[in-house]
Protein backbone atom coordinates (compact mmCIF):
# COMPACT_ATOMS: atom_id res chain seq x y z
CA UNK A 1 0.00 0.00 0.00
CA UNK A 2 1.10 3.55 -0.63
CA UNK A 3 2.23 5.39 2.52
CA UNK A 4 -0.70 7.81 2.27
CA UNK A 5 -3.19 4.94 2.09
CA UNK A 6 -1.46 3.12 4.95
CA UNK A 7 -1.86 6.26 7.06
CA UNK A 8 -5.54 6.41 6.03
CA UNK A 9 -6.10 2.80 7.16
CA UNK A 10 -4.47 3.53 10.54
CA UNK A 11 -6.56 6.71 10.86
CA UNK A 12 -9.79 4.76 10.26
CA UNK A 13 -8.78 2.20 12.92
CA UNK A 14 -8.04 5.06 15.35
CA UNK A 15 -11.40 6.70 14.59
CA UNK A 16 -13.24 3.44 15.17
CA UNK A 17 -11.27 2.72 18.36
CA UNK A 18 -11.89 6.16 19.86
CA UNK A 19 -15.55 5.73 18.91
CA UNK A 20 -16.11 3.70 22.11
CA UNK A 21 -14.93 6.57 24.28
CA UNK A 22 -17.31 8.92 22.45
CA UNK A 23 -20.17 6.44 22.99
CA UNK A 24 -19.37 6.45 26.71
CA UNK A 25 -19.63 10.25 26.76
CA UNK A 26 -22.87 10.14 24.81
CA UNK A 27 -24.47 7.67 27.19
CA UNK A 28 -24.04 10.24 29.93
CA UNK A 29 -26.54 12.48 28.12
CA UNK A 30 -28.79 10.14 26.12
CA UNK A 31 -30.55 6.80 26.66
CA UNK A 32 -28.77 4.14 24.57
CA UNK A 33 -31.52 3.44 22.03
CA UNK A 34 -32.22 7.14 21.52
CA UNK A 35 -28.50 7.83 21.06
CA UNK A 36 -28.32 5.09 18.44
CA UNK A 37 -31.39 6.49 16.63
CA UNK A 38 -29.91 10.00 16.59
CA UNK A 39 -26.59 8.62 15.32
CA UNK A 40 -28.26 6.98 12.30
CA UNK A 41 -30.50 9.98 11.69
CA UNK A 42 -27.45 12.25 11.43
CA UNK A 43 -25.64 9.68 9.25
CA UNK A 44 -28.58 9.45 6.85
CA UNK A 45 -29.39 13.16 6.61
CA UNK A 46 -28.54 15.00 4.47
CA UNK A 47 -26.21 12.42 2.85
CA UNK A 48 -29.10 10.34 1.51
CA UNK A 49 -29.99 13.16 -0.89
CA UNK A 50 -26.50 13.19 -2.46
CA UNK A 51 -25.43 9.53 -2.79
CA UNK A 52 -28.05 8.53 -5.35
CA UNK A 53 -30.39 5.56 -5.24
CA UNK A 54 -29.31 2.28 -3.61
CA UNK A 55 -27.12 0.20 -5.92
CA UNK A 56 -28.36 -3.11 -4.49
CA UNK A 57 -31.82 -4.61 -3.98
CA UNK A 58 -33.95 -3.08 -1.23
CA UNK A 59 -34.15 -6.42 0.58
CA UNK A 60 -30.42 -6.23 1.36
CA UNK A 61 -30.61 -2.61 2.52
CA UNK A 62 -33.49 -3.45 4.87
CA UNK A 63 -31.94 -6.70 6.12
CA UNK A 64 -28.59 -5.10 6.97
CA UNK A 65 -30.35 -2.04 8.41
CA UNK A 66 -32.32 -4.25 10.81
CA UNK A 67 -29.48 -6.56 11.86
CA UNK A 68 -26.66 -4.00 11.94
CA UNK A 69 -28.52 -0.81 12.81
CA UNK A 70 -31.22 -1.99 15.19
CA UNK A 71 -29.82 -5.21 16.68
CA UNK A 72 -26.06 -4.71 16.69
CA UNK A 73 -25.86 -1.05 17.71
CA UNK A 74 -28.89 -1.27 19.98
CA UNK A 75 -27.26 -4.12 21.88
CA UNK A 76 -23.81 -2.47 21.91
CA UNK A 77 -25.07 0.86 23.26
CA UNK A 78 -27.34 -0.88 25.78
CA UNK A 79 -24.52 -3.16 26.91
CA UNK A 80 -22.23 -0.20 27.52
CA UNK A 81 -25.09 1.60 29.29
CA UNK A 82 -25.36 -1.46 31.56
CA UNK A 83 -21.77 -1.10 32.69
CA UNK A 84 -19.63 -2.68 29.98
CA UNK A 85 -16.37 -0.63 29.87
CA UNK A 86 -15.54 1.15 26.63
CA UNK A 87 -12.10 -0.41 26.22
CA UNK A 88 -13.32 -3.95 26.86
CA UNK A 89 -16.25 -3.36 24.49
CA UNK A 90 -13.85 -2.41 21.69
CA UNK A 91 -11.99 -5.68 22.32
CA UNK A 92 -14.91 -8.08 22.73
CA UNK A 93 -16.74 -6.67 19.70
CA UNK A 94 -13.90 -7.96 17.51
CA UNK A 95 -15.36 -11.42 18.05
CA UNK A 96 -17.53 -10.44 15.08
CA UNK A 97 -14.80 -11.86 12.83
CA UNK A 98 -15.21 -15.29 14.44
CA UNK A 99 -19.00 -15.14 14.21
CA UNK A 100 -18.68 -14.06 10.58
CA UNK A 101 -16.53 -17.12 9.82
CA UNK A 102 -19.03 -19.43 11.55
CA UNK A 103 -22.07 -17.97 9.79
CA UNK A 104 -20.26 -17.93 6.43
CA UNK A 105 -19.52 -21.64 6.85
CA UNK A 106 -23.23 -22.32 7.36
CA UNK A 107 -24.78 -19.89 4.86
CA UNK A 108 -22.08 -19.41 2.20
CA UNK A 109 -20.77 -23.00 2.43
CA UNK A 110 -17.23 -21.83 3.14
CA UNK A 111 -15.24 -24.64 4.72
CA UNK A 112 -12.79 -23.34 7.34
CA UNK A 113 -9.43 -25.10 7.29
CA UNK A 114 -7.71 -26.44 10.38
CA UNK A 115 -5.69 -23.26 10.91
CA UNK A 116 -8.83 -21.12 10.73
CA UNK A 117 -10.65 -23.40 13.18
CA UNK A 118 -7.69 -23.13 15.53
CA UNK A 119 -7.86 -19.33 15.26
CA UNK A 120 -11.56 -19.38 16.15
CA UNK A 121 -10.84 -21.58 19.17
CA UNK A 122 -8.12 -19.20 20.38
CA UNK A 123 -10.43 -16.19 19.92
CA UNK A 124 -13.22 -17.87 21.87
CA UNK A 125 -10.70 -18.67 24.60
CA UNK A 126 -9.96 -14.93 24.73
CA UNK A 127 -13.68 -14.20 25.09
CA UNK A 128 -13.87 -16.73 27.93
CA UNK A 129 -10.93 -15.08 29.73
CA UNK A 130 -12.54 -11.66 29.25
CA UNK A 131 -15.81 -13.04 30.63
CA UNK A 132 -14.01 -14.34 33.73
CA UNK A 133 -12.36 -10.96 34.23
CA UNK A 134 -15.60 -9.03 33.67
CA UNK A 135 -17.64 -11.46 35.78
CA UNK A 136 -15.35 -10.81 38.72
CA UNK A 137 -15.54 -7.01 38.45
CA UNK A 138 -18.57 -5.95 36.39
CA UNK A 139 -22.12 -6.74 35.27
CA UNK A 140 -22.62 -9.90 33.26
CA UNK A 141 -25.63 -8.47 31.40
CA UNK A 142 -23.60 -5.76 29.68
CA UNK A 143 -20.94 -8.28 28.63
CA UNK A 144 -23.60 -10.62 27.23
CA UNK A 145 -25.18 -7.78 25.25
CA UNK A 146 -21.87 -6.85 23.62
CA UNK A 147 -21.24 -10.50 22.69
CA UNK A 148 -24.72 -10.59 21.14
CA UNK A 149 -23.87 -7.38 19.28
CA UNK A 150 -20.75 -9.05 17.87
CA UNK A 151 -22.88 -11.99 16.70
CA UNK A 152 -25.33 -9.60 15.00
CA UNK A 153 -22.40 -7.87 13.32
CA UNK A 154 -21.28 -11.25 12.00
CA UNK A 155 -24.74 -11.85 10.52
CA UNK A 156 -24.72 -8.40 8.89
CA UNK A 157 -21.27 -9.10 7.41
CA UNK A 158 -22.59 -12.24 5.72
CA UNK A 159 -25.65 -10.33 4.46
CA UNK A 160 -23.38 -7.58 3.11
CA UNK A 161 -21.25 -10.13 1.29
CA UNK A 162 -24.39 -11.59 -0.27
CA UNK A 163 -25.49 -8.09 -1.30
CA UNK A 164 -22.02 -7.21 -2.70
CA UNK A 165 -22.63 -3.43 -2.81
CA UNK A 166 -20.43 -1.73 -5.43
CA UNK A 167 -20.36 1.50 -3.40
CA UNK A 168 -19.78 1.06 0.36
CA UNK A 169 -20.64 4.68 1.20
CA UNK A 170 -23.90 4.63 -0.76
CA UNK A 171 -24.86 1.34 0.90
CA UNK A 172 -24.03 2.53 4.41
CA UNK A 173 -25.98 5.77 4.04
CA UNK A 174 -29.10 3.92 2.90
CA UNK A 175 -28.65 1.30 5.62
CA UNK A 176 -28.59 4.18 8.12
CA UNK A 177 -32.09 5.21 7.04
CA UNK A 178 -33.65 1.91 8.09
CA UNK A 179 -33.11 1.85 11.89
CA UNK A 180 -34.03 5.46 12.71
CA UNK A 181 -37.77 5.06 13.30
CA UNK A 182 -37.61 1.54 14.81
CA UNK A 183 -34.93 2.61 17.31
CA UNK A 184 -36.86 5.75 18.18
CA UNK A 185 -39.99 3.66 18.73
CA UNK A 186 -38.12 1.16 20.89
CA UNK A 187 -36.66 4.02 22.89
CA UNK A 188 -40.12 5.45 23.57
CA UNK A 189 -41.38 2.00 24.54
CA UNK A 190 -38.47 0.77 26.66
CA UNK A 191 -36.73 3.93 27.86
CA UNK A 192 -39.82 6.08 28.23
CA UNK A 193 -40.90 9.37 26.65
CA UNK A 194 -39.98 11.33 29.78
CA UNK A 195 -36.35 10.22 29.64
CA UNK A 196 -36.16 10.86 25.89
CA UNK A 197 -37.68 14.34 26.18
CA UNK A 198 -35.37 15.24 29.05
CA UNK A 199 -32.36 14.21 26.97
CA UNK A 200 -33.50 16.19 23.93
CA UNK A 201 -34.27 19.28 26.02
CA UNK A 202 -30.83 19.11 27.60
CA UNK A 203 -29.07 18.83 24.23
CA UNK A 204 -25.95 21.00 24.21
CA UNK A 205 -22.88 21.42 22.01
CA UNK A 206 -21.11 18.44 23.59
CA UNK A 207 -24.14 16.26 22.81
CA UNK A 208 -24.21 17.55 19.23
CA UNK A 209 -20.49 16.81 18.93
CA UNK A 210 -21.02 13.23 20.12
CA UNK A 211 -23.80 12.63 17.59
CA UNK A 212 -21.83 14.17 14.72
CA UNK A 213 -18.72 12.15 15.57
CA UNK A 214 -20.69 8.89 15.70
CA UNK A 215 -22.54 9.73 12.48
CA UNK A 216 -20.17 11.62 10.20
CA UNK A 217 -16.71 10.62 11.41
CA UNK A 218 -17.29 7.00 12.42
CA UNK A 219 -19.96 6.08 9.87
CA UNK A 220 -19.70 8.30 6.80
CA UNK A 221 -15.94 8.95 6.81
CA UNK A 222 -14.92 5.62 8.37
CA UNK A 223 -16.94 3.31 6.15
CA UNK A 224 -16.39 5.50 3.09
CA UNK A 225 -12.59 5.44 3.52
CA UNK A 226 -12.60 1.73 4.33
CA UNK A 227 -14.66 1.01 1.22
CA UNK A 228 -12.21 3.06 -0.88
CA UNK A 229 -9.28 1.04 0.48
CA UNK A 230 -11.05 -2.25 -0.22
CA UNK A 231 -11.72 -1.15 -3.80
CA UNK A 232 -8.09 -0.10 -4.26
CA UNK A 233 -6.24 -2.99 -2.58
CA UNK A 234 -6.88 -6.68 -1.87
CA UNK A 235 -8.87 -7.38 1.30
CA UNK A 236 -5.88 -9.30 2.69
CA UNK A 237 -3.89 -6.04 2.64
CA UNK A 238 -6.62 -3.92 4.27
CA UNK A 239 -8.20 -6.28 6.81
CA UNK A 240 -5.20 -6.50 9.20
CA UNK A 241 -5.58 -2.80 10.05
CA UNK A 242 -8.92 -3.56 11.74
CA UNK A 243 -6.93 -5.39 14.43
CA UNK A 244 -5.71 -1.96 15.57
CA UNK A 245 -9.25 -0.96 16.62
CA UNK A 246 -9.12 -2.59 20.09
CA UNK A 247 -5.59 -1.24 20.55
CA UNK A 248 -6.82 2.32 20.02
CA UNK A 249 -10.03 1.57 21.92
CA UNK A 250 -8.36 0.21 25.07
CA UNK A 251 -5.57 2.80 25.08
CA UNK A 252 -7.91 5.77 24.55
CA UNK A 253 -10.28 4.44 27.24
CA UNK A 254 -7.35 4.19 29.65
CA UNK A 255 -6.07 7.68 28.81
CA UNK A 256 -9.37 9.55 28.59
CA UNK A 257 -11.68 7.61 30.90
CA UNK A 258 -9.07 6.26 33.29
CA UNK A 259 -10.10 2.62 32.73
CA UNK A 260 -7.69 0.14 34.23
CA UNK A 261 -6.45 -2.90 32.33
CA UNK A 262 -6.03 -5.99 34.49
CA UNK A 263 -3.65 -8.85 33.80
CA UNK A 264 -6.54 -11.10 32.73
CA UNK A 265 -7.71 -8.43 30.30
CA UNK A 266 -4.26 -8.32 28.67
CA UNK A 267 -4.36 -12.10 28.32
CA UNK A 268 -7.84 -11.86 26.81
CA UNK A 269 -6.62 -9.17 24.40
CA UNK A 270 -3.68 -11.27 23.19
CA UNK A 271 -5.83 -14.37 22.71
CA UNK A 272 -8.73 -12.58 21.06
CA UNK A 273 -6.69 -10.39 18.72
CA UNK A 274 -4.40 -13.29 17.81
CA UNK A 275 -7.32 -15.62 17.15
CA UNK A 276 -9.15 -12.99 15.11
CA UNK A 277 -5.98 -12.36 13.08
CA UNK A 278 -5.73 -16.03 12.14
CA UNK A 279 -9.47 -16.32 11.49
CA UNK A 280 -9.59 -13.19 9.32
CA UNK A 281 -6.36 -13.54 7.35
CA UNK A 282 -6.47 -17.25 6.51
CA UNK A 283 -8.75 -17.66 3.48
CA UNK A 284 -11.71 -20.00 3.74
CA UNK A 285 -11.99 -22.98 1.44
CA UNK A 286 -15.11 -23.95 -0.50
CA UNK A 287 -16.79 -27.16 0.61
CA UNK A 288 -15.73 -30.44 -1.01
CA UNK A 289 -19.10 -30.77 -2.75
CA UNK A 290 -18.67 -27.38 -4.37
CA UNK A 291 -15.13 -28.28 -5.45
CA UNK A 292 -16.32 -31.59 -6.89
CA UNK A 293 -19.12 -29.85 -8.75
CA UNK A 294 -16.69 -27.31 -10.20
CA UNK A 295 -14.28 -30.08 -11.24
CA UNK A 296 -17.12 -32.01 -12.88
CA UNK A 297 -18.16 -28.88 -14.78
CA UNK A 298 -14.63 -28.34 -16.04
CA UNK A 299 -14.32 -32.01 -17.02
CA UNK A 300 -17.60 -31.82 -18.94
CA UNK A 301 -16.42 -28.74 -20.80
CA UNK A 302 -13.15 -30.49 -21.72
CA UNK A 303 -15.06 -33.56 -22.92
CA UNK A 304 -17.36 -31.42 -25.09
CA UNK A 305 -14.37 -29.61 -26.58
CA UNK A 306 -12.64 -32.92 -27.37
CA UNK A 307 -15.81 -34.29 -28.98
CA UNK A 308 -16.12 -31.22 -31.18
CA UNK A 309 -12.45 -31.53 -32.18
CA UNK A 310 -12.91 -35.20 -33.11
CA UNK A 311 -16.02 -34.39 -35.16
CA UNK A 312 -14.15 -31.70 -37.06
CA UNK A 313 -11.26 -34.10 -37.77
CA UNK A 314 -13.66 -36.81 -38.99
CA UNK A 315 -15.46 -34.38 -41.29
CA UNK A 316 -12.17 -33.18 -42.70
CA UNK A 317 -11.13 -36.76 -43.46
CA UNK A 318 -14.31 -37.42 -45.50
CA UNK A 319 -13.90 -34.37 -47.79
CA UNK A 320 -11.68 -35.17 -50.84
CA UNK A 321 -8.70 -32.99 -51.34
CA UNK A 322 -8.98 -31.15 -54.66
CA UNK A 323 -6.14 -31.78 -57.13
CA UNK A 324 -4.48 -29.28 -59.46
CA UNK A 325 -6.57 -27.74 -62.21
CA UNK A 326 -6.20 -29.67 -65.53
CA UNK A 327 -4.11 -28.08 -68.23
CA UNK A 328 -6.24 -27.38 -71.34
CA UNK A 329 -5.09 -29.23 -74.51
CA UNK A 330 -4.68 -27.28 -77.74
CA UNK A 331 -7.52 -27.63 -80.26
CA UNK A 332 -7.01 -29.78 -83.31
CA UNK A 333 -5.19 -27.98 -86.10
CA UNK A 334 -3.90 -25.30 -83.83
CA UNK A 335 -0.25 -24.37 -84.01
Amino acid sequence: MRPMHTALAVLVAAVWGFNFVVIEFGLGSFPPLLLSALRFLAAALPAVFFVGRPKVAWKWVIAVGVVLGIAKFGLLFSGMDNGMPAGLSSLVLQAQAVFTAVFAAVVLKERPGRLRIAGMAVAFAGIAVAAVDEGASGPVLGFTMVIAAAACWGVSNVLTRKASPPDALNFMVWVSVVPVLPLAGLSLLLEGPERDLAALRGLDWSGVGVILYLAWITTVFGFGAWGFLLRTYPASSVAPFSLLVPVFGMSSAALVLGEGVSGLRWVAAVLLVGGVAVTSLVPAQPRAAAVAQADAHVAAQEADAKAVEQAVDAQAAEVPVPGPDPVPLPAAGAR
